[in-house]
């Protein structure tokens, strides 16, 4: 059995690029770990007209994750900025569209090419 007490639950790497910042991140987005996230993107919020959230290795999320998504979009919104997702797990998808949020945040695929 992996030793999960070694390694943090949820961590997250910044990549810029010209007006927008690619944010990828890493673990389970869960209760108790959610500030790794606010608090490393909202910074860059005012500086990057786009952010992009790359959830390939996102493993899980639960209903505080979707809330800490939700907060990201609305201060992005916000700020005149634009808050998109890109490789979402089945699990993850499958809980934005319970929760009708798939509709609500842009995703994107490939190349950054939005899927409509």
């Amino acid at each position: 059995m992996p030793d999960t007490a070694a390694s943090p639950v949820l961590s997250i790497e910044v990549e810029p690029f010209a007006d927008s910042v690619v944010v990828r991140c890493h673990g389970k987005l869960v209760a108790g770990v959610t500030d790794v996230l606010l608090n490393g993107v909202r910074p860059l919020i005012p500086n990057n007209k786009r952010i992009i959230l790359d959830l390939s290795d996102l493993r899980h999320t639960d209903s505080t994750g979707l809330g800490a998504l939700v907060r990201l979009y609305v201060a992005a919104k916000s700020a005149g900025s634009s808050l998109e997702l890109t490789h979402l797990s089945q699990q993850i998808r499958n809980l934005l569209g319970l929760t009708h949020l798939l509709d609500v945040f842009t995703i994107i695929g490939e190349n950054r090419v939005k899927i409509m």
